[in-house]
């Protein structure tokens, strides 16, 4: 079973999506457990305050390293009474914005680790002794700025989560996956039925929507072809845009 453990001042925040559809299932099958923990458990003062002014002044508050810190030890500490615990095996992420960009390539990488931990970030931020001596690295989800970790944390769970065997039942789901492979994207996807018929001007001017008919000629090897010429034109697309 893969652990993750959330540190979060709003750790309530995660019950809804967590244990819904796909996550909640691998959660009751034990393939994942997610462990959720308030970081103001670990403030030593009455009010449980876990933030303070910068020093050198500056706009907002800063989170202290002091209960980010026990509560990270406490989960070490936990972890080193399991005989099979391998601290080899288990990793700290700090979610920042100067943090590495998150891709597909980091959930496999991810993936091999039996516990991961995650430290969700408020406010201006976190102590960088935090980043510095106890995140293993820092990741971001992309090139702007939220309010927190937390939305973060539920991508890389669920994106995780999704290559542990046995979480989609079905292999292939994964391997045609887009990103499966270094900038591979999935080829269009179509349903019933075959012919949709727009009533709306709102929605598009076009009036009936179709399937593109090689993929109900029933031919498998045409059907075969046109899904790699789709997957190749996105990819270059895709390419195009990122580069340009």
């Amino acid at each position: 079973m893969k652990h993750f453990y959330i540190l979060s001042i709003f750790p309530e925040s995660f019950d809804s999506y967590l244990s819904a559809s796909i996550l909640g299932r691998a959660q009751k099958q034990k393939y994942i457990k997610v462990h959720t923990l308030d970081i103001r458990k670990y403030s030593k003062d009455r009010y449980h305050s876990v933030d303070d002014a910068p020093y050198g002044g500056g706009a907002g508050m800063v989170m202290r390293v002091e209960p980010i810190y026990k509560a990270i030890l406490d989960i070490k500490k936990k972890l080193q009474k399991i005989k099979k615990a391998d601290k080899r095996k288990t990793r700290v992420i700090l979610f920042s914005a100067k943090g590495k960009p998150y891709s597909q390539q980091d959930a496999k990488r991810l993936q091999k680790y039996e516990n991961i931990i995650f430290i969700c970030g408020r406010y201006e931020g976190v102590d960088e002794r935090i980043a510095k001596y106890v995140a293993d690295e820092e990741l971001s989800v992309g090139p702007y700025v939220l309010t927190g970790g937390e939305l973060p944390a539920m991508i890389v769970i669920d994106s995780v989560s999704r290559l542990v065997p046995g979480v989609l039942g079905n292999k292939e789901s994964i391997e045609e996956e887009s990103y499966f492979k270094e900038n591979y994207l999935e080829y269009p996807h179509y349903t019933r039925p075959p012919v949709f018929e727009n009533k709306s001007s709102l929605i598009s001017k076009t009036k009936n929507w179709k399937v593109p008919s090689v993929l109900l000629s029933g031919h498998h090897q045409k059907i075969k072809d046109w899904r790699k010429e789709q997957s190749e034109k996105k990819q270059k697309k895709f390419l195009a845009n990122t580069c340009g």
